[in-house]
């Protein structure tokens, strides 16, 4: 196995793709309305938050030394108000934003998960589905950063320190600026924690993608880890997994705690010389002391948003860095944006051809070479040979999860790279030898291609497969649960399920790959019925190692090697004794 470093370094050096701005563009602004309510409520309540600093400097200097129990009652009753505006507003951005937040998560996971189903086969084959899982579920909720509470504190925390620093002035210039420094200082060093954070998290997501992969994995094939004995090997991949996801953090985390202890120190010594310059003031008579307690109050009042800026920084950093993921995968071309795929057919008939046909997973190790043959629509064409010889290569470039390296595939004359991938697949039926069920009823996995069937559709499929040749004797019938995969079913059971809901689709043409590789003689005797009346008026490509169920193929094609060998009836290549006679007769042997 590839190791979770090799998978992650390489994108060390890329510049993210997602800017601030873009992210404005695209995310921001169309709820522009919903974001300056929310800026008029993060005004509001900073606004009333600076009331109880104004007001500590009437109580000490004018209501105290007069005595004025009116003016104190009135003064209450303002700061007792602006608490009450401060947690109204409170209220309101949590109910709005927050909300809206989680809503724009929801949509935003739906886009990227129907992206993702939209991507060729080949994306699927090379990525691990709980790599993509994770980044479906996990990389878009930073964007509640963007449009939710984090932003608009942001904004908030900005304004409310203008103003603060706008009093402070009033009060002493000089004591302002010797504060400014400090801050300046702690600003600097935030903006480069920032440039330094943001690779880190993207790094982060890449290397948490992999290894909720292997997990998932691990989970899925537990009875082969247990089978071989190989919990220990499992665990050791896991944690070396964890550990770089550990190693990660800490990075950021290192990272996070200088931008703290660099605040501590530098307003630390801020506060200091406040102490020191405030109480020279205060001597000098230059200094009343509610004008320093106010001051004192306006600096926490500037200070707190500062820190709470590089908290709320270090979240939007972390935002854009899964929004960078996001946007890899969005950027990616669909299955069915290819611009040469413009045609559609009308009218279906299902007569696919081959012409001089060659693929290759990999550059210069072709898989098949120059493969032609014609199946007629209506016909069954059967392929045999021994493994990797390229039957089920045929297959998949037949049914549009691949595309030729050379050649042309024809339906009904037209260019198969040219059609519309809706336009083939909605007459496409497969049959695949690890056949995928959902987890779920049996009533459900036979309806679903077609949903909306009726229960008389429904019961010819399940007859035509003699799928209720078993589930008459479930209690629940066709609403048995069959647990992920069906894992509470037998391999026939589950084939001919598929089979029924390939019946049920009612396609043009039929792609069975080892179909009846997981049953056993009884079954494969039902299937062999049910199987001549799914293909019957269809063209039908077979694949299987057991010839017997193939003898009335219309033609037959026998792969070695990347090629066609021979060709023919069943009849007519037992006659002429060559490579599909001896498989033939081998298997009447055993």
């Amino acid at each position: 196995m590839k190791s979770y470093q090799n998978k992650t370094t390489d994108h060390k050096n890329k510049k993210s793709k997602v800017t601030m701005a873009a992210a404005f563009k695209s995310i921001i602004w169309p709820r522009r309305k919903l974001v300056f309510i929310g800026l008029i409520l993060i005004v509001l309540s900073r606004l009333s938050s600076l009331v109880l600093p104004w007001k500590t400097k009437v109580l000490l200097d004018e209501v105290i030394p007069n005595k004025n129990f009116e003016e104190l009652r009135n003064l209450l009753l303002i700061v007792a108000g602006a608490i009450l505006v401060q947690a109204v507003t409170s209220f309101l951005l949590t109910k709005i934003l927050s909300v809206q937040a989680q809503f724009l998560i929801s949509e935003l996971r739906a886009q990227v998960q129907k992206k993702v189903l939209s991507l060729p086969i080949g994306f699927f084959d090379n990525t691990k589905s709980g790599a993509l899982v994770s980044r479906i579920m996990n990389d878009v909720e930073g964007v509640r950063n963007l449009i939710g509470t984090g932003l608009v504190q942001l904004v908030g925390g900005t304004i409310t320190a203008v103003i603060s620093l706008i009093l402070l002035i009033k009060i002493s210039w000089s004591m302002t600026l010797f504060v400014l420094v400090p801050v300046g200082i702690f600003g600097f060093i935030a903006l480069k924690a920032f440039a330094y954070i943001r690779p880190i998290f993207k790094v982060r997501g890449k290397i948490n993608a992999e290894v909720n992969g292997r997990l998932t994995e691990t989970l899925a094939g537990v009875r082969v880890i247990k089978a071989f004995n190989a919990e220990e090997q499992e665990n050791k991949v896991f944690e070396k997994g964890v550990d770089l996801m550990f190693q990660n953090v800490k990075k950021s985390l290192t990272a996070t705690a200088l931008m703290t202890s660099t605040s501590t120190f530098l307003l630390g010594i801020a506060s200091t010389g406040i102490m020191g310059i405030g109480g020279y003031k205060i001597i000098q008579g230059e200094l009343t002391i509610g004008d320093f307690l106010s001051f004192t109050l306006l600096l926490g009042f500037m200070i707190a948003p500062i820190v709470q800026m590089s908290n709320i920084g270090s979240q939007l950093t972390e935002a854009l860095a899964g929004l960078d993921r996001t946007e890899e995968l969005m950027n990616m071309q669909a299955e069915d944006e290819d611009e040469n795929r413009t045609e559609e057919i009308h009218h279906f008939k299902g007569d696919i051809e081959f012409k001089e046909v060659s693929f290759a997973y990999e550059e210069n190790k072709n898989v098949l070479n120059n493969i032609s043959f014609n199946a007629a629509s209506g016909s069954v064409i059967a392929l045999v040979g021994s493994s990797g010889s390229g039957k089920s290569t045929i297959a998949g470039l037949s049914a549009t999860f691949l595309n030729p390296k050379s050649g042309t595939i024809t339906i009904d004359g037209h260019d198969l790279s040219k059609v519309k991938l809706k336009s083939f697949r909605k007459h496409l039926g497969v049959v695949l030898q690890d056949e995928f069920l959902f987890e779920g009823t049996i009533r459900e996995n036979i309806m679903f291609p077609r949903p909306n069937a009726t229960e008389e559709q429904l019961q010819n499929a399940v007859n035509a497969a003699y799928v209720n040749e078993f589930t008459d004797r479930f209690d629940d019938g066709l609403n048995t649960l069959i647990g992920e995969r069906g894992v509470k079913l037998s391999g026939g059971q589950r084939q001919r399920i598929a089979i029924a809901r390939a019946i049920l689709a009612d396609p043009k043409i039929i792609i069975l790959d080892e179909a009846t590789s997981n049953l056993d003689t009884e079954s494969e005797v039902l299937i062999q019925k049910s199987l001549a009346q799914l293909t019957k008026n269809r063209t039908t490509i077979v694949i299987a190692h057991r010839l017997s169920t193939i003898r009335k193929a219309d033609q037959i094609l026998v792969i070695e090697g990347g090629q066609i060998a021979e060709r023919g009836t069943h009849d007519e290549l037992i006659a002429t004794q060559g490579r599909y006679y001896d498989l033939y007769t081998y298997q009447g042997k055993i």
